[in-house]
């Protein structure tokens, strides 16, 4: 059977093997971390493991401690999708079919201008902009040492239509947050305190910002391993935390859903959407489905529904291949044991 065929026939709160007795579990997975003590490499720095609500595993590496806020790159990207979907809960957005221009007029004759939410949120705005190729026009390092990232944005060329292809790049999940930031009437980072961190308990962070003093929606968010856990376990839980609602139910069934096949394009996912990629591994019970938030360097938020299991991993393998690997690796291996 095809990978991609193989994810749609998995029902994604398939039903789960028998669990084991929680102490029984947590001592599998502290197998596993401890495992780890002495990678090649020192620059893995923590992973939690949640479970049934509580944490049931933690174990932090090379001298980190479990409260330091780190740095999670990309995986920020997808916290600005959770942001738009409080903002659709408020009426602040209204249509994922609304272009961008409703939102920012500046953007007008622009090639972002007629690009849809929906694709921005999925990156297939057609804009000429791809991270993977240093010479794009609108590569997240030109845009970062523009002095004018705004001005940048509007500047990049279109490349093709929107929704047609898969093309990751930083460019759109910064304008998808100066999306938001507008349609709130406030700063990004406080409608993120507002409406995330603070009904999540997440009362430390620190997001970067940008020449013009933007936050950047695109990454750069720096939080706990235990905050992380939240994050995953908001979705878990169909956008509620402790009973309340704090991101709207049909937002989070939207991004446990695989939207774009992105198998050609990634080697660690099969599906991508709203800045959530989605893989298929192998468990104790047999394959699960994975959403997962990715950043650069093997930072992850991994959650498995039919599991009912969230990983989060902190890593400074910034720039350096083996980092995803070892995340997958770890991710893998608690699996195997889950």
């Amino acid at each position: 059977m095809h990978r991609r065929d193989l994810l749609r026939a998995l029902p994604l709160f398939a039903c789960a093997p028998a669990l084991a007795t929680p102490s029984r579990a947590a001592d599998r997975f502290d197998d596993v971390l401890v495992g780890f003590d002495h990678d090649e490499h020192a620059d893995l720095r923590a992973v939690g493991v949640h479970r049934g609500r509580r944490r049931v595993a933690l174990r932090t590496y090379n001298g980190a401690r479990a409260d330091e806020l780190h740095d999670v790159r990309s995986a920020g990207k997808s916290i600005t999708s959770l942001l738009a979907g409080a903002a659709f809960d408020r009426g602040m957005l209204r249509d994922p079919a609304d272009p961008v221009q409703r939102y920012l007029p500046t953007s007008r004759g622009s090639a972002f201008a007629d690009v849809p939410l929906r694709d921005l949120l999925d990156m297939r705005s057609g804009v000429d902009a791809f991270d993977e190729d240093p010479a794009s026009p609108g590569h997240e390092d030109r845009m970062d040492a523009a002095p004018d990232p705004v001005a940048f944005a509007w500047s990049v060329p279109r490349a093709t239509a929107p929704g047609l292809h898969y093309r990751y790049n930083s460019l759109a999940a910064y304008v998808a947050g100066l999306v938001v930031q507008q349609a709130c009437g406030q700063d990004l980072e406080a409608f993120a305190r507002d409406t995330l961190f603070a009904p999540l308990g997440i009362m430390r962070w620190h997001w970067a910002r940008d020449a013009a003093g933007n936050v950047k929606g695109q990454g750069n968010l720096s939080l706990d391993v235990d905050d992380m856990l939240r994050i995953g376990r908001l979705l878990l839980d169909g956008g509620k935390h402790g009973g309340t609602r704090v991101i709207g139910r049909d937002w989070i069934d939207r991004t446990l859903q695989p939207a774009v096949d992105i198998g050609n394009a990634d080697p660690y996912a099969s599906h991508y959407g709203l800045y959530w990629y989605h893989a298929t591994h192998a468990a104790r019970g047999g394959p699960v489905r994975v959403i997962f938030a990715s950043g650069n360097g093997g930072n992850k938020i991994y959650v498995v529904p039919a599991l009912d299991l969230v990983i989060a991993i902190t890593s400074r393998a910034y720039g350096r291949g083996y980092g995803q690997r070892r995340s997958q690796a770890i991710l893998q291996a608690l699996l195997a044991v889950a």
